[in-house]
């Protein structure tokens, strides 16, 4: 039941792009190279690990050693340092999504499709849950290397009332067809990947023509003439980071309809799109 489940998902190997098939009841195969994907506890494991290296490999295992404490972190000491709250921080980041845009093409193709890249542990799946328009049929994809954050992020999606499948994946090569989803959004990690260009391409590669894509990370906003308190803090947020900043020259070359703009004090806001 769960392999027929994810299958229904328009999962592709992430390697080749071939169509997936099950392989008992725990494990999914690629009919192209033939590599078998293993599932535990409900969640397909579609990377591989001998990809995951340099500082992919560092965060993953901080957030599967500390992702107790990311929430805790997160609500309330980034909420006290920058003057914006959690909860009006996730509500700017999915109104860029402008899911209330939608056309009638979109809803006669079948449910709207939405992938989260990086969904952590799923704490924007509430605010998603209340901008999808109530007479439309949603699918929600969630893709994360940290088991521990997935762990929480599968707790906080059956409460979310959404339906949602979670999968551990790498950015830098998505484990969906291409042109799959209607909607594409990442928060808070491309600024540590390995190849920001790459994971952007692949974000593009399988959003559907045209569809905003939108990536939220840090970035301090200097037009807010931030204090010396402020510089500490951000440093210490952005503390992965040698640069932080909005990667506009790592977009695909055929990006268009391209916005920056500061979300909050210590977060910046990026919306493209491509293949229109």
């Amino acid at each position: 039941m769960i392999v027929e489940g994810l299958l229904d998902g328009g999962l592709a190997c992430p390697h080749c792009r071939e169509g997936l098939t099950g392989v008992g009841s725990l494990s999914l195969g690629c009919s192209g190279c033939a590599v078998v994907f293993p599932i535990f506890d409900g969640i397909p494991h579609l990377h591989r690990e001998k990809a995951i290296r340099g500082p992919d490999r560092l965060m993953r295992a901080l957030y599967d050693s500390l992702g107790a404490f990311h929430d805790p972190g997160v609500r309330y000491a980034l909420s006290l340092l920058q003057g914006t709250s959690e909860s009006t921080l996730r509500q700017r980041i999915i109104a860029w999504l402008e899911l209330d845009q939608l056309d009638d093409a979109s809803r006669d193709s079948g449910p709207l499709r939405i992938l989260e890249v990086g969904v952590g542990t799923g704490a924007n799946l509430p605010f998603l849950a209340d901008a999808i328009p109530p007479d439309r049929e949603a699918i929600v994809w969630g893709v994360d290397l940290s088991r521990t954050m997935l762990a929480t992020c599968a707790r906080r999606a059956r409460a979310s009332g959404l339906d949602v499948s979670l999968a551990i994946a790498d950015a830098h090569a998505l484990p969906f067809a291409d042109a799959s989803f209607d909607r594409v959004f990442h928060v808070g990690g491309i600024g540590s990947y390995r190849d920001p260009r790459t994971a952007l391409a692949e974000m593009a590669r399988v959003a559907k023509p045209g569809t905003p894509i939108v990536v939220v990370d840090e970035e301090l906003d200097r037009s807010a003439q931030p204090g010396i308190l402020a510089h500490l803090a951000f440093r210490a947020v952005a503390f992965n980071q040698w640069r932080p900043r909005a990667p506009v020259e790592e977009l695909p070359a055929d990006a268009v309809d391209v916005e920056v703009a500061a979300l909050s004090t210590f977060y910046y806001v990026l919306r493209f799109a491509c293949g229109e």
